[in-house]
Order: structure tokens, then sequence, then C-alpha cells
């Protein structure tokens, strides 16, 4: 299975991307602002990261499901991350529902996405799904 994160729209508080699925758009996203302003996949030329506001680099990152111990559920686990450790994929409205996780849902209104428990419920299964039929999940973030 391959995810595929567009991420279209960078303010100073949040970021606004299209997540697919296979090349079929599942939904949006949110994240924390970006500031890995080349997009090359690491913090360099001057780019820093400021813990818990901002998002995971651009790049290709391999997608486990795993019980997250602070949310006591399966969530899909990013791994091998540079300069983050617990990158989930999850429910949550607001910038500040994540610490550099991707949050799902429906950008229906400016700076949040809603309906986010849905698909993080959705999202989870398929992926789930796609790991016991054997195949790799990776998510390419641009």
């Amino acid at each position: 299975m391959k995810l595929q994160l567009n991420r279209t729209y960078f303010s100073s508080e949040y970021t606004i991307g299209k997540l697919y699925i296979d090349g079929v758009y599942y939904c949006d996203t949110l994240e924390d602002t970006n500031r890995d302003i080349n997009r090359n996949g690491r913090f360099d030329a001057g780019e820093k990261k400021i813990p818990g506001t901002t998002c995971i680099p651009f790049g290709e990152y391999k997608v486990t499901v795993s019980v997250s111990p602070r949310f006591g559920r399966e969530l899909p686990r990013l791994q091998n991350v540079p300069e983050f450790e617990g990158v989930l994929i999850h429910r949550g409205n607001y910038a500040k529902d994540t610490s550099g996780c991707i949050l799902v849902g429906k950008n229906t209104i400016k700076g949040m996405v809603t309906s986010s428990t849905k698909y993080e419920v959705e999202l989870t299964k398929k992926i789930k799904e796609a790991i016991d039929r054997g195949e790799t999940v990776i998510i390419k973030i641009y």
C-alpha cells in the first residue's frame, strides 16, 4: 500500500495536506508548522526543529500499526523519522492536538480538520488489512 501526503498549504501555525491511498484521494491532513523549508527531508541550512510545533520532514517512511502507549489504541506509526520519535497518524482537530503527528479528517473549517475519528479508524483498518496481506505500507510526503 502506498500512501501519499501532498502538503498544500503552509502557514506559520499549521500545515494542511491531502492524503491519497494508492493514488486515490482519501482525506485531508493537519500538521504542525513546516520547518523543512528546502523540502529535502532534513533540518539543515539554518532550519531547526522546534519540539511540539514542527511537522516531520518531507520524505518517505515505512508505516506500521501498533498500540500507542499515550492513546491506548492501535494507530499507524511512521518509522525512522529523522529527529522524531513516536510519529503517529491519528484523530484531532487543531494543530495543538499534534506534536509532529499527522491528523486526518476533512479541512472544512480554516485551520482545522473535522470528522477525524472516522478517518483515523478507517485508515488504521485499511493499513492493518494491507499488512495482514503481506504488503509493505509506505507514506511519501511531498
